[in-house]
């Protein structure tokens, strides 16, 4: 296969211009060409790529290192998120992987990532597979002209085929994702899973635009309407954040990964990863619609005998994903930059039926549920898990933070003051008891409590206070039942209510008692307080 205008990048930093067969800048049907030939996925009837990441169908956060050099040893926060990595053991790693890609057939991407041209970054990225390269090609933004004589400013090589040994390399196993700040190069081996990559530059700017540039980098989804009004959500994986942000009365400026700069908000990338775990085209059209030709799905199952995809078959795993431009979403907003939020929407899928379906939070409530990063997993969506269980993630999104996490919050509250932000906690999961007892609230009543905080139809009805999480509930709002509004009124026993409000709120104050320091004690009184059930 011919390279893209037979130009090949200048690689001689990588030592890997001798001997491989570099295939530069590849468009999506070349990519697409290729990985078929290679026997790496097949077309499903949509014309989407369909693909199986071998062993690895997620991230292996205990197999991400940092470099432990210079800039990261003061900075970093080393602990149960961010492993340090030895620095010569990092430089013998990387001469094994490029002569074990010396003498192969690779595929080079250049791209960038931050939509906002003050803090753009050039990356180039090196992979052995085709379709990690049509992931690339998706995920980030795509220049406008490609420059093969120029040398990026990050670099990232993914060898899925390429495995670690632990004993002589330093590694936990023989799958890694290693970054080093000051050489700013990443190494990907052993793990076909693409969402390594997306969330190694995500890592590093967590660091470089919070530490250096004061700019808040989110794990969040962002739309904006008609009037130039912005929208931010946060949320844990299956709480709704690509769903909910993906709204038809409004344009997309990105779904997962943003920075808040003094003026703007924008998105790192130039696509979406969503999961499609049982998607239909009823429930996320935008979504549905956007896998298309030359979009990538992952890990997912046909129907028998076609190549039609059943996205309710999780046989495979319950992080079924699918990678395509954010040109694919008809309103999205490109390039992917806003105005600063007049709303933020903290999204929690508690599966104890604990949390209002909507509440209002003040900056300091923020803060501490913003440090906290609530939501739970449920029975079938993670190995071994058989009843609701517990998750705080810090900021939304803790095994991306290579600061510690009171860093992030202080920027989010200084924000929230400065613009007048509105802030709301929103539950999609479930009400009148826990999972297996009560109900999922209603897709169809979360979308109107949203689009009645964004209108404003939530600015003058009266509110209740909480009486353990002390956050405000509307009393009304246009499209959902009264009663739904206060979740105790959704329970048969006001006192088993109160029992498991107060189990909750104690397991949120455990949980933020790791961050106490002299910057947050101020924020306990924010936090819910557990009261005497009646």
């Amino acid at each position: 296969m011919n390279t893209n205008n037979n130009r090949v990048p200048q690689l001689g930093y990588l030592n890997l211009a001798n001997g491989s067969a570099i295939l530069y800048q590849l468009n999506p049907a070349q990519l697409i060409e290729a990985a078929i030939k290679r026997n790496e996925g097949i077309l499903s009837d949509s014309g989407a790529l369909a693909i199986d990441t071998g062993a690895f169908t997620g991230r292996s956060p205990k197999d991400r290192f940092i470099v432990d050099d210079h800039i990261s040893h003061d900075n970093v926060w080393w602990g149960p998120v961010n492993f340090k990595f030895d620095g010569a053991r990092f430089n013998s790693l990387f001469k094994k992987m490029t002569r074990y890609l010396a003498q192969k057939e690779i595929f080079v991407r250049d791209s960038c990532a931050c939509a906002n041209a003050d803090y753009h970054i050039d990356i180039r990225v090196v992979t052995e597979t085709a379709y990690q390269n049509l992931f690339v090609h998706h995920l980030f933004i795509r220049p406008k002209v490609a420059n093969p004589e120029g040398q990026p400013e990050w670099t990232i090589i993914a060898a899925p085929g390429f495995s670690a040994d632990p004993e002589t390399d330093g590694t936990r196993q023989k799958n890694f994702t290693i970054i080093s700040l000051s050489k700013k190069t990443i190494l990907i081996g052993g793990t076909g899973y693409t969402g390594e990559i997306k969330k190694a530059i995500f890592t590093v700017l967590n660091f470089t635009l919070a530490h250096d540039k004061q700019v808040l980098p989110m794990h969040c989804a962002a739309n904006t309407g008609a009037n130039g009004d912005t929208s931010i959500f946060f949320g844990l994986s299956g709480t709704g954040k690509t769903t909910l942000s993906a709204d038809p009365e409004r344009h997309l400026i990105g779904d997962d990964e943003h920075g808040w700069s003094d003026h703007s908000i924008f998105n790192f990338e130039g696509g979406c990863y969503a999961k499609c775990s049982g998607l239909t085209a009823e429930k996320e059209p935008q979504i549905f619609r956007a896998i298309q030709y030359g979009a990538l799905l992952e890990n997912i199952n046909f129907t028998p005998g076609t190549r039609t995809v059943n996205f309710d078959n999780i046989d495979k795993t319950e992080n079924t994903r699918v990678a395509y431009p954010l040109s694919n979403v008809n309103n999205a907003v490109i390039p992917s930059v806003g105005a600063s939020p007049k709303n933020i929407f903290f999204l929690t899928a508690d599966a104890f039926g604990i949390l209002p379906p909507i509440s209002k939070l003040t900056a300091e409530q923020a803060m501490y549920h913003f440090i906290s990063g609530y939501t739970a997993k449920v029975a079938g969506t993670e190995t071994g898990v058989t009843e609701p269980k517990l998750t705080f993630s810090a900021c939304f999104g803790e095994a991306f933070l290579p600061l510690h996490p009171v860093a992030y919050a202080n920027l989010l509250g200084k924000k929230i003051t400065d613009n007048q932000v509105n802030v709301w906690l929103v539950n999609t999961g479930w009400t009148g008891g826990a999972y297996g007892t009560g109900q999922r609230i209603k897709l169809s009543y979360t979308r109107a409590m949203i689009s009645a905080a964004i209108n404003g139809k939530l600015d003058h009805v009266k509110y209740h206070r909480h009486p353990i999480f002390k956050t405000m509930m509307p009393a009304t709002c246009p499209n959902v039942p009264n009663d739904v509004l206060d979740p105790k009124n959704t329970w048969k026993s006001e006192n088993e209510y109160e029992e498991n409000a107060n189990r909750l709120a104690q397991a949120f104050n455990n949980n933020f008692s790791k961050y106490l320091n002299d910057d947050t004690v101020n924020l306990l009184a924010a936090g819910p307080a557990a009261i005497q059930a009646v």
